[in-house]
């Protein structure tokens, strides 16, 4: 066995030669792991490169700035609301369907709402964070952005509406757009029961106002 050191051994500085074999990969992840713990203002570049076992200068050659791992851990915030959503969707989907078009897509689009307020739940940091950098609608597509499934948040929402035009239940003209409504309803509440004034509330009046917001949005479509 070589005694020899390097120079980064030898004084116990990083390594300027580390070799890793997923270093965005494991940058982001220490990114999530800090956005689960406390929300957006947690994730910093510098602490995401000490979890990984880096030098800072090395998280450059991923990351131009903290902005731009805290886009990559809020895409992957979205991914994993997706995820949530997609579990909610599947208990009412496919065997479990009652086989009437209106009534299936009904409980799909409070399947959706469900799913999401579910995330803000049970994941507060993850959801604070996964709409926390400026953005435009058309990203709402990205791959990026898709949880397990493929699909990211915006998708799921948009096909549970497709299905209520397709069913007969949501008018042809008022279809366009429909998404921004049910979004801005179901997403609101989420952020008053986790960091506004509902965040006091016991799980089972959260769970009524669920509902309550649910039936809202199904009535204001």
């Amino acid at each position: 066995m070589s005694g020899q050191l390097n120079a980064g051994e030898a004084t116990g500085s990083a390594r300027t030669t580390y070799r890793h074999g997923d270093l965005r990969g494991s940058l982001v992840g220490a990114g999530v792991e800090m956005a689960q713990l406390g929300g957006p203002d947690a994730v910093v570049l510098r602490e995401a490169t000490r979890r990984a076992g880096v030098s800072p200068n090395a998280a450059y050659r991923h990351f131009a700035d903290r902005g731009a791992l805290l886009r990559a851990v809020s895409d992957i915030a979205q991914g994993r609301a997706a995820d949530a959503m997609e579990v909610e969707v599947a208990c009412v989907s496919g065997a479990s369907g009652t086989g009437d078009a209106a009534t299936d897509a009904r409980a799909m689009l409070r399947a959706v709402g469900t799913g999401y307020l579910a995330f803000a739940r049970d994941e507060p940091g993850l959801f604070r964070t996964a709409f926390s950098v400026p953005d435009q609608l058309a990203n709402s597509f990205d791959a990026a952005k898709a949880g397990a499934a493929g699909r990211t948040p915006f998708q799921i929402l948009s096909a549970a509406l497709d299905a209520w035009a397709a069913a007969g239940i949501l008018p042809p003209e008022r279809r366009a757009n429909a998404e921004l409504y049910a979004w801005s309803a179901v997403h609101g509440l989420g952020m008053l029961v986790i960091d506004g004034p509902l965040r006091g509330l016991s799980a089972q009046m959260i769970d009524g106002a669920t509902a309550r917001v649910l039936d809202m949005v199904e009535r204001g479509l």
